[in-house]
């Protein structure tokens, strides 16, 4: 008989705060998390704002343990700030019955922020300045001057597994470990894999979900110039307006979700509170282009038939759908398109939303922090807005819950995320039933 996955503990760090009651309340009520860019001089960019997690410190929530760490990136300190709070809210604190090496890791982290300042500094340093000729670069000057100012830990940081590695410290995790960086479909893809590290009986515990900060001058760049981002400079509040028909791009924010999965039976033995079950997980590739998504949206399509097989439960069942819904104009228009040809007649009728109209898109950690909001949409009764909906796409017909959450019966909930690449990764999550 299969082995059952069950959800039993979740924390997050957002840009509305790292409280789940607190976060949810406000993700409820509709408030943004966006505000103008302060974690670089960003005036000069075609995009000023963005979704940053505040008044952040890790030793707010580890306490002395935060020393250990003291070289951790930003985003190595969100997944260990998300990571200690999911762990508190699986009750497994004061556990000491654990087997270490049954305990894993899977996450979807992002790379560590670069030490822009300093890199920027060696790189110029390396210049021999003729206006005349095109000289290459001088590599020993270069060397030199970035032996001197980089930081050797701050550049390690930079590889993204580092974030698992300190997540496997802080809980004694020697079980299974992985790093996944799938982009925006990241952390979705670590939870569903880490689902069948449980059912394949390699761990009974496994940490998940992802985290990611990509606010810094490279980042924001990268974007800007795929014209991915929103450019509202004179309204960043109202921003991210996915399926609306005036969507000029998504706002980049940053942050964490962690859940503790664990298998149903090790969760009963200690006397655990299960806050769901993991039903079914699916992952395709467009295999179209490097950053376009399929224009059919075949991949979307695959992965959310393939999750919904894999859970054994047909669309009738699906009472919410968390939309990826990034608020670009292709993103949500191919994503309305797959799930109409997944629902069939039933579309129409399926409330869907999008918290990157709040939070932001988180990137590595976006799917993560959006499965806990269907968690907690299972146990309220209650589905998050799509804010900013003011003008209906034709194109994008769907009910995407504009503006004001909604009072409903939620039982079997699904999750899309999809990352630059054509990764498409859908996970199907239900209340828990004895």
């Amino acid at each position: 008989m299969e082995r059952r996955v069950v959800i039993t503990g979740i924390g997050w760090v957002t840009p509305l705060g790292h409280d789940i009651e607190g976060v949810w309340k406000r993700l409820l009520a509709g408030e943004s998390g966006v505000g103008p860019t302060t974690l670089f001089d960003a005036h000069t960019f075609p995009t000023t704002f963005s979704a940053e997690v505040r008044g952040f410190r890790l030793e707010d929530f580890l306490g002395p343990g935060a020393e250990a760490h003291g070289g951790a990136s930003r985003n190595s300190r969100f997944a260990l700030a998300a990571g200690e709070l999911a762990w508190r809210h699986a009750g497994l604190r004061n556990d000491t019955g654990l087997d270490p090496t049954r305990v894993g890791v899977y996450l979807g982290g992002g790379e560590g922020p670069l030490d822009f300042t300093h890199f920027v500094h060696a790189a110029v340093a390396g210049c021999r300045n003729d206006a005349n000729a095109c000289i290459p670069l001088d590599t020993i000057r270069w060397a030199q001057a970035a032996l001197s100012l980089l930081d050797p830990t701050h550049e390690l940081e930079q590889e993204p597994n580092l974030a698992a590695g300190h997540l496997a410290v802080r809980f004694n995790a020697q079980g299974p470990s992985f790093n996944t960086l799938t982009a925006c479909a990241a952390s979705t893809q670590a939870i569903g894999e880490a689902t069948h590290v449980i059912r394949y009986g390699d761990a009974e515990v496994m940490i998940s979900g992802g985290t990611h900060s990509m606010i810094h001058p490279l980042g924001v760049t990268g974007f800007n110039r795929l014209t991915a981002l929103s450019t509202r400079n004179d309204s960043y509040a109202t921003a991210s307006r996915p399926f609306d028909r005036s969507r000029d791009g998504f706002v980049l924010g940053e942050g964490a979700g962690i859940l503790i999965l664990e298998e149903l039976e090790h969760a009963r033995a200690r006397g655990a509170r299960i806050l769901a079950e993991v039903l079914g997980y699916g992952s395709t590739a467009d295999a179209f282009r490097v950053t376009d998504i399929h224009e059919e949206g075949r991949g979307a399509i695959a992965a959310m038939r393939a999750a919904l097989a894999g859970a054994g439960v047909t669309p009738r069942e699906i009472d919410y759908i968390s939309a990826h819904g990034t608020g670009t104009e292709e993103n949500d228009k191919t994503e309305t398109m797959a799930i109409r040809a997944v629902f069939g007649e039933r579309a129409r009728e399926v409330p869907v939303s999008s918290v990157k109209s709040m939070l932001g898109h988180l990137i590595a950690a976006a799917g993560a922090v959006e499965l806990i909001t269907c968690v907690l949409a299972i146990r309220d009764g209650i589905a998050p807005p799509t804010i900013n909906y003011a003008t209906p796409d034709p194109n994008c017909d769907l009910d995407y819950i504009p503006n004001q959450a909604r009072r409903m019966p939620v039982r079997t909930a699904l999750s899309n995320s999809f990352g630059f690449g054509g990764q498409n990764d859908t996970l199907v999550i239900r209340a828990f039933e004895p």
